[in-house]
Formats: C-alpha cells, structure tokens, sequence
C-alpha cells in the first residue's frame, strides 16, 4: 500500500482511475486529476503548501513535488511527464510539458505550454520558460523552439504511454 497521509487536516484527493504505486508517498493537501500516476519512491509531500495536479500527469519514479512554506504552492497542469529523479518544487507547470529525468524545478518558475526540460537541467528561481521552448544545462537556459512534432511525438506519446504502463499495474 503507498503512504497517503493526512497533515494538518488535510488529505490527499485521488480519483480511482489513478494508479500509484505500493511505496509512493503522497501526504498533506495534494489533489490529482484523474488518469494520473504516481510511480515508485515518488513523493507528493503537500505539507508546507497545497499541491494541486492537473489530468493524465505522471510522476515517475523517485520523483519529489513539494512546495514552499506559506509562499509557493506547486501547480501541475494536464498532460505532463515528471521524469524519473526529477524535482519540482514551489511553481506552476502548465499543459503538456515534459520535465526530464534528474532535473530540477525551483521556487516560482513557471513552465508554460508545450515546453520540455532536459534531463539534468537545473531551472533556478523565478525562471519563466516561455511555450514551445526547449531548456537545457546548469542553470537551464533555451537552446531552441520546440517542433510540433516534438510535442506529438515525445510530450503526448510519454503521457499516454503512462496512461497505458499504469493500467498493466491495476489488472493485478
């Protein structure tokens, strides 16, 4: 069974059609869309701030969203990939992003539209990412306009592959 935690008052809000895995950790005032999942050594840590995630999000594994104490809550639009070891914390990430594996997203970002964060990249406070842009590197800056066949062909695929590996966990 994953962690779902209640603090201070406030428990997390899962729809049935989400999946989350057995040692997941999800506390406090976090609520998620439907069509989501949350994968292994994840945490949703809504203790400090409130945690709201859109629609068809995947937060995959070793992943961390928090947020920041009475200032920055962390909001997550529809149609994002949270990449393996990612952190995201304090911001706003709008529809269809991705966040690369072993990135970083600090205190008052905004991620807008249609945008993806490489692996590894490390977006430093109150960097706003701009839609259709690519950021890349230590601190994070653009290297290039994103194609709409990069948002077909990685930000969707990635999210409905997510949508599909997570029912392959509910049959059991």
């Amino acid at each position: 069974m994953p962690l779902i935690k209640t603090v201070q008052g406030k428990h997390p809000q899962i729809p049935e059609d989400c999946y989350v895995a057995e040692n997941a950790t999800i506390v406090g005032d976090v609520i998620l869309g439907s069509q989501c999942s949350v994968w292994f050594n994840a945490v949703i840590r809504g203790d400090v701030h409130y945690i709201k995630i859109g629609n068809k999000v995947n937060i995959q594994d070793g992943a961390i969203i928090h947020a920041t104490y009475q200032k920055s809550p962390t909001i997550i639009g529809n149609n994002v990939s949270i990449g393996h070891n990612a952190m995201v914390h304090g911001c706003t990430i709008q529809d269809n992003v991705l966040i690369g594996m072993g990135s970083i997203v600090m205190d008052d970002c905004v991620i807008e539209s249609n945008s993806i964060i490489a692996a590894g990249a490390v977006v430093t406070k109150n960097t706003i990412v701009k839609s259709g842009s690519i950021y890349a590197g230590v601190p994070a800056k653009k290297v290039k306009d994103i194609s709409k066949e990069l948002i077909s062909g990685e930000i969707d695929r990635i999210a409905n592959n997510y949508v599909e590996y997570s029912s392959w966990f509910k049959e059991e």
